[in-house]
Parts: structure tokens; C-alpha cells; sequence
């Protein structure tokens, strides 16, 4: 007697699709997965589309975790930075933009201890950086130069030491640098001279020496000496 064989499965390679030449848009890709039981190699591909646009927010998401690292944080205000999400734009404390970019980081007031991180360069819609009234020491990172869409940097009432970077000089869009009552040393950056957007600049209480610039968003700022 002849036993009954289970008709052939229909394996990914004889899929009636062409993986060269489809588009896969997230919509088509999802649908082509419904349809197949063994396309394993279209349900990879499918969420490798939708992980995809993922990207950039995690990285941002990334450097803010780093900061958390960095910091002790007593009251948990940075309990909710979890980095395991998808993106930041739920944790405490930080906005987003409508494409889920970081626009603000606001932890003013928040009992933070420890030190800023080199990889808060990364966020590059970020406008707003609120970290004054902690206990923040070491120095304030060049890189800070890279976040090119920053208004405002707020790092007053801290222990911060070092210099001023001159990288600040590229940020074209800041309207606010405060960072008074800090441990800062050495000179004003010349490079801050170029910062025709300018309104508002403290520098006052720390341990900067040489002279104070002039010209340029300078000319009318009270410098608070």
C-alpha cells in the first residue's frame, strides 16, 4: 500500500516574488510576510525595513545614556532613561521633535553629580541644554561645538573646571550661553565673537583671565565682570 506523502512545502526560494526587484516597502514587505508560512528570509528583511528609520534615535538615545553613566543621581530623576526603547522621546526630561530628535535635555536643579560627556555632540537637533544648579565637575567637552542647532546652553551653578572650548564659536543658532559660577579658567574664546545670533552671555564667577572682547554680539552684552 502506498502511504500518504504531505504535498511538498513550498520553500523561500520558490516564493512568487522577486527579492531583486521589489521595492519592499514596509506596507508591501509586512503583506508578502502574512502570505508566506517559511519566508524567513522576508520576515528578516522586513524588519530590517522597519528598524531602519530607528536608527538615528537610537544613537541619540545612545549618547544621552552615556551622560546617565556618567552621573550619580541620588533623587532617580534619570530613572526612566531607559535604553533598551525604541527612542528617547518617552524619558523624563527630554522633548522631541516631530521626528523623534532630541530638542531639549532638561535637568536644571536636579542634584546631579559627575561629569558631561563627549558623545552629547551627537545631538544635532538639540536646542535647549539645561543642566545648571547641580554639582557637575571636569570640563565641558569640545564636541559640545558639534550641536549646531543649540539656543541655549545652560551650565550655571555647577563645579565645571577647565576652559571655555573655542569650538562653541561654531554653534550659529545660540542665543543663550550661561555659565557663570563655575571653576572655568584661562581666556574668552575669540571664536564666541562670531556668534551674531548672541543675546545673552554670563560668565561671571569663575577664574577667567585676559581680556573681554568687544566687537561683534559682544559690543552690547553686559558680561556681569
Amino acid at each position: 500500500s502506498h502511504s500518504h506523502r504531505n504535498p511538498p512545502r513550498r520553500s523561500a526560494e520558490t516564493l512568487p516574488i522577486d527579492l531583486a526587484s521589489e521595492s519592499l516597502r514596509c506596507g508591501r514587505a509586512m503583506a508578502v510576510v502574512a502570505d508566506v508560512a517559511a519566508g524567513n528570509l522576508v520576515v528578516v528583511l522586513a524588519m530590517a525595513l522597519l528598524l531602519a528609520p530607528l536608527v538615528s534615535s537610537n544613537s541619540e538615545g545612545d549618547a544621552l545614556y552615556a551622560l546617565r553613566k556618567s552621573l550619580s543621581d541620588p533623587d532617580d530623576v534619570l530613572q526612566s532613561w531607559d535604553p533598551t526603547l525604541v527612542n528617547p522621546c518617552t524619558w523624563f526630561h527630554i522633548t522631541c521633535n516631530q521626528d523623534n530628535r532630541v530638542t531639549r535635555v532638561d535637568l536644571g536643579n536636579s542634584n546631579l553629580s559627575g561629569h558631561l560627556v563627549p558623545e552629547l555632540g551627537r545631538l544635532e537637533h538639540l536646542q535647549y541644554l539645561e543642566l545648571y544648579k547641580n554639582n557637575i565637575q571636569g570640563t565641558i567637552p569640545s564636541e559640545f561645538g558639534n550641536l549646531k542647532s543649540l539656543i541655549s546652553l545652560d551650565l550655571y551653578n555647577n563645579n565645571i573646571s577647565g576652559v571655555i572650548p573655542p569650538t562653541l564659536g561654531k554653534l550659529k543658532s545660540l542665543v543663550f550661553l550661561r555659565l557663570n559660577d563655575n571653576r572655568l579658567t584661562g581666556q574668552i574664546p575669540r571664536e564666541l565673537v562670531k556668534i551674531s545670533s548672541l543675546k545673552v552671555v554670563d560668565i561671571s564667577y569663575n577664574d577667567l583671565c585676559g581680556t573681554i572682547p568687544t566687537t561683534g554680539p559682544f559690543e552690547h552684552i553686559p558680561l556681569n565682570k
